[in-house]
């Protein structure tokens, strides 16, 4: 791990580190160059100063789970999944500190301009933020599965915008234990160019009404750790950067049927923790781990799971294994999800997966 006072970064004391110095070179040795190069010379103007705010919300993020294929479905109940006041009770008991709340936002506003958002709809989001909040449980809310403005990034940008100023001085009022996530997972035909100035658009919407709000971005290609290197970053000291982890994404997605019908054929891949399967998880970490302090931003791995048709054991193992590794780091995460396909919780039996809880209990923070 890269040195680190007080979780506050300081370019001049990372880079005279003799561990900063050796880690880079075995980047720019290792096959790594354009990341290493890119974090060496694309230093953001933040840097040099303290990012005190951004830090300390990730650490009292530290553990969290995803609430998802609720609110983030069509419509709530659509993919099985309807939100119940006891999860959040069940999700702080487990030893939680957050939710991820993911929500479909584009399917419950007008087609046509201003795209008002229906009243009802932010009426149970509020009632899932509520119930966070009185169970001491902190809020990422994002937006997900906006599907027109990945197929259509132009034509969908006013609308977009438009969804996150309504959404933005809607909560402008709430406490600083909500975060906004300006995206989930920028895919398609949302490249980077696109991506870094629409996104820069929102953010600007969203501090003219929540100046010190705490904001997550997360790069292109589904939020990949090899994409942050074309992520960029506004000056804003409240920003928070978030990755996703599915690798090997032929064991986590085995059966899947969202993951084409070559997924059956991965059916029955094992997982097994050997030296180098922990190395694959290790390397992809550092990557971002190396971006991040370069950068002086902390990391947020909002979403890594295993589908319910991998062997148990198997998921277990990788669960903790990838909490473990990202705990060590100092990222702050969320499992995907709750209790659907990936799922930590059974809501028929109403009982935790004693594997998978257990596993993101040991693999996470203690602090």
């Amino acid at each position: 791990m890269l040195p680190v006072k007080s979780n506050l970064f300081h370019i001049s004391e990372a880079a005279s580190s003799g561990a900063f110095r050796l880690k880079l070179s075995q980047y720019l040795t290792g096959g790594f160059f354009p990341l290493a190069l890119a974090a060496l010379f694309s230093f953001s103007p933040f840097l040099g100063a303290s990012a005190g705010d951004c830090f300390a919300f990730n650490r009292s993020l530290g553990r969290g789970i995803n609430l998802g294929n609720a609110l983030d479905a069509p419509k709530e109940g659509d993919w099985g999944v309807v939100l119940q006041a006891d999860y959040f009770k069940l999700i702080k008991e487990a030893g939680f500190n957050h939710i991820r709340l993911p929500v479909r936002w584009s399917a419950h506003a007008e087609a046509a301009a201003p795209y008002t958002i229906d009243p009802a709809f932010f009426d149970r989001v509020d009632w899932a933020i509520k119930h966070a909040r009185a169970n001491g449980l902190r809020v990422v809310l994002n937006m997900h599965h906006y599907e027109a403005l990945e197929d259509s990034p132009d034509g969908e940008s006013e609308r977009f915008v438009s969804l996150w100023r309504q959404i933005a001085q809607h909560y402008s009022g709430e406490p600083e234990d909500l975060a906004f996530e300006i995206y989930n997972e920028p895919a398609r035909k949302m490249d980077a160019d696109k991506w870094n100035i629409l996104f820069a658009r929102a953010l600007s919407v969203v501090r003219s009404s929540n100046p010190l709000r705490l904001v997550v971005v997360g790069p292109v290609g589904w939020n990949s750790i090899d994409q942050l290197q074309s992520l960029s970053l506004p000056r804003d000291k409240n920003l928070l950067v978030t990755v996703h982890y599915y690798q090997p994404f032929h064991f986590t997605h085995q059966g899947a049927s969202w993951a084409g019908p070559e997924s059956q054929k991965w059916l029955g891949t094992l997982w097994n923790g050997s030296a180098k399967e922990m190395e694959s998880i290790s390397t992809e970490f550092d990557k971002a781990s190396i971006w991040a302090q370069v950068q002086g931003r902390p990391i947020y791995l909002g979403e890594f799971g295993a589908y319910e048709k991998a062997d148990m054991h198997s998921r277990a193992q990788w669960t903790m294994a990838v909490a473990e590794q990202a705990s060590k780091r100092d990222f702050s995460w969320a499992y995907w999800e709750f209790c659907s396909g990936f799922g930590a919780y059974d809501p028929e039996k109403k009982e935790w997966s004693a594997q998978i809880l257990r596993a993101l209990q040991a693999g996470g923070r203690t602090d």
